[in-house]
């Protein structure tokens, strides 16, 4: 919804948008009243470097999260437009069977994951996978941007066509993790069914618990909730991601044993986008399944 935010010195006007990868609210700064602004100097003189850095200020957007309780907690990740600003994601996976380097863009959702002599990816249009030995057994529809949205949670939890729900308090050990669900319109994604169940620390908001279902290649919901923690955290160019996630073994929502790690190395976000050619299909590799 369109609005007007008055404020103690000034007017803001906020409009909804829509933009790619993120429901957003942009709050524009008038030019016109950067003058009101110049005038409120004590000594009456503003420098021209003064006047160029508080216009290019009023000029930025504000990216404003439209559910307020996920919005408390991606601010305490950094804020969306920190995140915005970033075009290029890549980290590494370590695994017995040797490392997994994954490169998103950001915007265009393409990406390209490199696992020795194998290589996946996705240009936008197409999932491809390079595998000349014929050695990778997993699907790549399913895997090329499955560790991708578990990484950059909660920020995918912008993503367009989401509905917002309430759910009760995670208890775990004696602790209340507060928490909002979310699903999916029809036709949103590859798996439109799954559910997810995001649950923050109360204190700094920043994400502690994500319960999730899997419903990847079915028409139908799944009951069966699926609880990772999110504890190790990582500054990455004023962005909190994770360095590590773990799964848990579960009763329903009664928490046990961790029961595996996904660790995260050499995470970089960068201004920058790769060239197109970089997430293409190469000469030799194959459409997904």
């Amino acid at each position: 919804m369109d609005g007007i935010s008055k404020g103690k010195s000034m007017i803001v006007i906020c409009k909804r948008i829509l933009v790619p990868g993120f429901v957003t609210r942009v709050c524009l700064v008038p030019l016109v009243l950067l003058g009101m602004v110049f005038s409120c100097k004590e000594n009456g003189k503003v420098s021209n470097s003064q006047k160029e850095k508080m216009v290019k200020e009023a000029e930025r957007p504000t990216i404003q999260v439209e559910h307020p309780i996920l919005a408390q907690v991606i601010a305490a990740h950094g804020g969306m437009e920190n995140w915005k600003r970033m075009h290029t994601l890549s980290y590494e996976i370590p695994k017995d069977s040797g490392t997994e380097k994954h490169t998103i863009d950001l915007h265009s959702r393409k990406d390209r994951i490199q696992m020795g002599d194998i290589a996946m990816g996705y240009n936008g249009d197409t999932v491809w996978v390079l595998d000349e030995k014929g050695d990778y057994k997993g699907n790549p529809d399913f895997y090329h941007n499955l560790m991708f949205y578990f990484f950059a949670m909660p920020f995918v939890l912008t993503d367009p066509g989401i509905q917002y729900g309430k759910t009760r308090d995670l208890i775990v050990d004696g602790e209340a993790y507060p928490g909002i669900s979310i699903g999916y319109d029809a036709g949103i994604g590859a798996s439109p069914k799954d559910e997810y169940f995001l649950h923050f620390d109360p204190v700094t908001h920043t994400m502690a618990w994500l319960g999730y279902t899997a419903t990847f290649g079915s028409d139908e919901t799944s009951k069966k909730v699926n609880w990772i923690r999110y504890s190790d955290w990582a500054p990455v160019k004023g962005v909190l991601l994770p360095r590590s996630i773990t799964w848990y073994d579960h009763e329903d929502r009664e928490i046990g044993e961790p029961r595996s790690t996904v660790k995260f190395e050499n995470i970089t976000l960068e201004r920058t986008s790769k060239p197109l050619s970089f997430y293409e299909n190469p000469n030799g590799g194959q459409q997904g399944n």
